[in-house]
């Protein structure tokens, strides 16, 4: 910039370079050029001052700075001279400038704060081993004693924690050696919540309700019963349930043809949307050599819940047909029967049921146990009364079922024992014997004692409850057979 005249100036080459004031904030997030340009009015003794103030900027990424930088620049508008209105120059007054070191300096400043306002919390997941409680648990997770007792010192609301199972895991956010957060789930849908809140430990139970829909399912059997419920997406334990819904009318052993098919209506459990497991059988029909059974849950008023026949009466019988699941009928009730080992004309005075080493045996009736050991030919051998009248035999197992001792009590479907091979036997099977005042029965054609109908006092609202369910079982036959037809 050179002088030519009175007031009039012209621009050189790199002007702008040689100004004093260039602040640089960062690597290439802004530059700011200031030039005080100031000219004179020669024979005047006050000076006249025309500034202009030159800008330039460089655009910068859009980071969490931004409007702190903003503000400095705001704040920092009285480095430059403000143009008068209408006027060109003004009187000259003293320009403050702040220093590009106070502007890093500040931004370098308040960074930190910000980035450990935003800073996510950082969970650890401990697991509990064999051996572990809550102390250990910690200690090993680097907590200090004081740490873990404050939690524990917290009252009842954490019992739960001192009762921790192998398997069990907790979440845990450390602050230094402190507890800063800590979740522990109780069941499916609570889960304790330890959190500090102002320096103090703050619990509470966060619920997460569990949503129950209603599905159904319908299903022909082919080959086998199973089969045909995993064909119809049914889960293992519908299929179970389903099975023992029907055990006292039909035998799954032996009853089931071709052409059998099923309907049921069951719950599926949902927490926050997403599937958790599935709930109980709400009604259901089985279709068997063309004569149809239904059943239907219902709960009184007394909170009694039982699986009841359309016209009340209960599904549950003093006894199920058949001890065990699913498995095949190797050798009938026969008085004359040829025995397998000796050649000789033996009676069968019982049903063997052909089955995988293993397989659970249920008591078919409740009942005490009068024996549990060894029979000669029998080998190991459960027998037990029910009443007065009624007493079953089981024998060949392969085990006896934990617990399983004379004079114990056992609950109809309770597990007594596994198939097995043991006394006079040629492969694992269970030979069950059913007998009614001393006298053996054939097991699979005894008639068997009814359980108790609904009360009637609970009638009505019985009737009430099973209308919809006998409808919605309606309209699933339909489907049924609509599917047969295709």
């Amino acid at each position: 910039m050179r002088r030519t005249g009175k007031n009039h100036w012209h621009d050189e080459p790199g002007f702008l370079g040689k100004l004093p004031g260039a602040v640089y904030v960062g690597a290439g997030i802004c530059l700011i050029g200031t030039a005080m340009l100031v000219g004179w009015n020669q024979g005047n003794d006050d000076a006249e001052i025309t500034t202009t103030a030159a800008v330039t900027t460089t655009p910068a990424p859009q980071t969490s700075q931004e409007p702190l930088l903003a503000n400095l620049f705001a704040t920092n508008t009285k480095a430059v001279a403000k143009p008068a209105a209408n006027s060109s120059t003004s009187k000259a007054k003293p320009v403050e400038r702040a220093s590009a070191e106070e502007l890093i300096a500040q931004i370098s400043a308040s960074a930190p704060v910000e980035a450990e306002e935003r800073a996510p919390l950082l969970w650890e997941t401990l697991k509990v081993k064999s051996g572990d409680s809550f102390s250990s648990l910690m200690e090993r997770a680097g907590f200090s004693t004081q740490a873990w007792y404050e939690v524990v010192n917290l009252g009842s609301s954490t019992k739960a924690l001192t009762q921790l199972r192998v398997g069990d895991s907790l979440k845990v956010v450390k602050d230094e050696d402190r507890v800063a957060a800590l979740d522990y789930q109780l069941n499916v849908e609570n889960t304790l919540q330890v959190r500090r809140e102002n320096g103090t430990l703050v619990v509470k139970t966060h619920n997460t309700p569990i949503e129950r829909r209603t599905v159904s399912a319908v299903g022909t059997i082919e080959s086998a019963f199973y089969s045909a419920a995993q064909k119809a997406k049914l889960p293992d334990n519908i299929i179970m349930e389903l099975a023992d819904l029907f055990a006292w009318d039909i035998n799954f052993a032996l009853d089931i043809r071709y052409g059998d098919s099923f309907s049921v209506l069951y719950e599926e459990k949902y927490q926050n949307d997403k599937k958790i497991g599935t709930g109980n059988i709400l009604a259901a029909e089985f279709v068997n050599k063309g004569k149809s059974y239904r059943t239907v849950r219902y709960s009184d008023a007394n909170g009694k819940t039982n699986y009841y026949t359309p016209d009340g009466r209960s599904m549950r019988r003093a006894f199920l047909r058949s001890p065990v699941h699913f498995t095949r009928i190797s050798s009938r009730f026969n008085p004359n029967r040829l025995h397998p080992i000796f050649k000789t004309k033996r009676p069968h005075r019982g049903v063997d049921y052909a089955a995988p080493r293993g397989t659970p045996i249920m008591s078919s009736g409740d009942g005490v146990i009068t024996f549990a050991g060894t029979k000669t030919g029998y080998g190991k051998t459960v027998i037990i009364k029910h009443g007065e009248r009624y007493s079953t035999l089981y024998a060949h197992m392969n085990s006896l079922g934990k617990g399983m001792r004379r004079g114990k009590r056992v609950k109809q479907g309770q597990t007594i024992g596994t198939v097995g091979s043991t006394g006079w036997a040629t492969g694992p099977h269970l030979h069950y014997e059913f007998r009614v005042d001393g006298a053996h029965r054939n097991p699979l054609t005894v008639k068997l004692p009814l359980a108790e109908p609904i009360k009637s006092r609970f009638r009505a609202d019985f009737e009430a409850h099973a209308a919809p369910m006998m409808a919605w079982l309606d309209a699933l036959s339909q489907t049924q057979v609509a599917l047969n037809q295709q």
